[in-house]
């Protein structure tokens, strides 16, 4: 098969396609054919070596969406043929099969094509533990995604929408701008306009109770302006260092909130699953396809979804071409 992989750590020119054996699952796993693997900004930071040693060489990937080619010992949940998506893997999601653990496998919804099965994993389940596993938000709470025309960030507001919360957003770009409020924002800001955070003060009356935040390094100190009494960050991304001052947490008792998808127990990996799972089979829920890439342009996608002038949506692999 052909598969996406790195010998060492580096720019995204060490992305390289290659010919490699197909996987065995083991038990309690499923090998995947795969046509559409997602490309997140992890992937870049894993590539780079921003998180921790790597066994080379590697496939990347977590996101893919296919068909069930085989399955492991004791499988019992999924069989050929079947439809599938996942949010994580063993071997690797830039290649044309997989091998991923059932618990992060889940059945893809007819109503969604296999591009879009790629945009569910790490979008949306990041986005639904940051809005109620971490922020705790209540129905009342107004939200602000901050950077809403990612992948994560539209995800957010599609799932705010869903289960009636209000939510505002912030993007960089008309189309984004456009794509956010289109997804259920009742309103939308531009973040590269000088004054955009007294327009959202205005707005809010300074009322923000939750803050999904992408770009932590840039934007904190904004977001402590910007929450109410008791309101909460939650910290999403960050590329880099920023200086704050803890007294401004102080008088209106707010929280930082750190957060890592992966960081999450058995239990609540399967309340997380649940809960998307059943949104997208409502239809409550529908991720949006920025572009499409073949396995040979990986590179070119790791330089887009970290060097762009505004984000629409999910970047994807079609591991056909």
């Amino acid at each position: 098969m052909k598969a996406v992989r790195i010998s060492k750590f580096g720019g995204p020119e060490e992305l390289k396609v290659e010919s490699i054996p197909i996987p065995k699952p083991g038990k309690g796993q499923v090998l995947i054919k795969v046509y559409f693997s997602g490309v997140n900004p992890v992937d870049t930071y894993i590539r780079a070596g921003g998180f921790g040693p790597v066994t080379f060489p590697k496939v990347l990937g977590m996101d893919t969406a296919g068909t069930v080619e085989e399955v492991g010992e004791g499988v019992t949940e999924f069989k050929k043929g079947d439809r599938v998506y996942t949010t994580g893997t063993v071997t690797g999601g830039y290649a044309q099969f997989t091998v991923a653990d059932v618990k992060k496998t889940s059945l893809l919804d007819k109503s969604l094509t296999f591009a879009q099965g790629a945009g569910v994993g790490v979008p949306y389940y990041t986005a639904w533990k940051a809005i109620y596993m971490r922020a705790q938000t209540k129905p009342k709470d107004l939200v602000l995604v901050h950077g809403a025309s990612g992948a994560v960030g539209l995800a957010a507001v599609q799932i705010a929408k869903a289960n009636g919360l209000r939510v505002i957003g912030t993007a960089g770009t008309k189309e984004g701008l456009d794509l956010v409020q289109k997804q259920g924002a009742e309103a939308v800001f531009n973040h590269k306009e000088a004054d955009y955070i007294d327009k959202i003060k205005k707005y809010t009356e300074g009322k923000v109770d939750v803050i999904l935040e992408m770009l932590a390094n840039v934007n904190l100190n904004k977001d402590l302006d910007l929450l109410g009494h008791r309101g909460r960050v939650v910290v999403v991304g960050s590329r880099g260092e920023i200086t704050t001052n803890p007294a401004l947490t102080m008088g209106k008792e707010i929280s930082i909130l750190g957060m890592a998808l992966m960081s999450i127990s058995d239990d609540e990996w399967l309340e997380l699953k649940s809960a998307v799972n059943a949104l997208l089979q409502k239809g409550h829920i529908k991720p949006i396809i920025a572009k499409e890439y073949k396995l040979e342009d990986a590179g070119q996608a790791h330089k887009d979804i970290i060097n762009n002038s505004g984000t629409l949506g999910k970047l994807v692999l079609d591991t056909s071409k």
